[in-house]
């Protein structure tokens, strides 16, 4: 069945949010609605939203609003939000979704539908760490989910102003590794919007080269201050980076995951992406919660039911969780 994709809302205005949109209404044509809320809601409102980035300057004036209901029902739903607002957020688009509705989520970390699709027990597809209650399952039924990959980086410099340095990319893939057509009209949508889309038949091999990108280098980011480049090339850091990198791997390996890198060309293609903060780095210096639990904590229960122990990943995850909770303290007590 041939989908009506003009009706596109993207929940959720930070950094990948804003450059999804921008790039969906500049250079694909689409009305996107814009989710979002506080300051930034009333910046798109008046503004729109503002993308620079490697090709150039992308504008739109997207319809934005705290309240799906103004939207109407939705062909195509981006869900561009950090991992622990997404039950708040699912909740908040229950009017928006209806039995025909695709969901994209563009979250980092272990996805809770990592083991749906797959023939799983119900009892062994829940990831504790992550929906430890079944709230993600009951809001969003697996029939709805298009799994998405996403290789971006980009900065809020203001309220729906948003600057990327990297060139982009989003593989997707049903979560049950079977060819559809919505997945090559979404994937189309994307590129057409001056977005490198891939679509593949095993959407969690990709899936394991980014939770090994973001666990390599969000949580140590927090405890070092450092960036990707200085993560991936300082010689202070690289020998911690690189333990945590062999953990992970082994990790994905145990799961089946084909990575295609070896880790001398991953640490080099980390620190070619230049002075750029880890989007937990910014979360932490702006006072944010971290997403450990998707990022890091999901990754080492995984690795738990397979026996292995990643040590090294587990003292950087209570660093990172004690300096955060540190400065929760700090900030908390003036």
């Amino acid at each position: 069945m041939t989908r009506n994709l003009s009706r596109v809302c993207i929940a959720g205005a930070g950094a990948i949010g804003c450059a999804l949109a921008a790039r969906l209404g500049s250079s694909a044509g689409v009305a996107v609605n814009v989710l979002a809320r506080g300051a930034t809601l009333a910046a798109i409102a008046a503004q729109g939203v503002h993308l620079t980035d490697l090709d150039g300057e992308h504008h739109c004036q997207p319809r934005a609003s705290a309240d799906p209901a103004d939207f109407g029902p939705q062909q195509l739903i981006f869900i561009c939000t950090k991992a622990q607002a997404l039950p708040a957020i699912l909740r908040t688009l229950q009017p928006a979704i209806t039995a025909d509705t695709v969901v994209v989520p563009i979250v980092n970390g272990v996805p809770w539908w990592y083991f749906k699709g797959l023939g799983h027990d119900e009892a062994d597809s829940r990831l504790h760490s992550i929906d430890p209650q079944g709230e993600l399952e009951r809001l969003l039924p697996e029939r709805h989910v298009l799994g998405a990959v996403t290789f971006m980086t980009a900065q809020t410099q203001s309220p729906g102003r948003v600057i990327s340095t990297n060139p982009h990319l989003i593989t997707l893939g049903e979560i049950n590794n079977q060819p559809s057509e919505r997945l090559e009209q979404v994937r189309a949508l994307i590129e057409t919007a001056g977005i490198e889309a891939r679509s593949t038949s095993s959407i969690r091999d990709p899936l394991w080269t980014k939770i090994i990108a973001n666990l390599t280098s969000n949580p140590l980011s927090v405890v070092s201050g450092a960036t990707l480049e200085q993560l991936y090339a300082d010689p202070q850091l690289t020998p911690l980076v690189r333990a945590i990198l062999d953990e992970t791997l082994l990790t994905a390996a145990a799961y089946g995951a084909r990575i295609s890198f070896n880790p001398p060309t991953f640490m080099q293609l980390g620190a070619g992406m230049g002075a750029v903060k880890t989007s937990m780095l910014q979360d932490y210096q702006a006072g944010r919660p971290l997403e450990l639990a998707t990022i890091g904590e999901a990754v080492v229960e995984l690795a738990e039911r397979i026996g292995l122990q990643m040590p090294m990943t587990r003292h950087t995850l209570s660093l990172t969780r004690f300096i955060a909770a540190l400065r929760h303290s700090n900030t908390g007590s003036q």
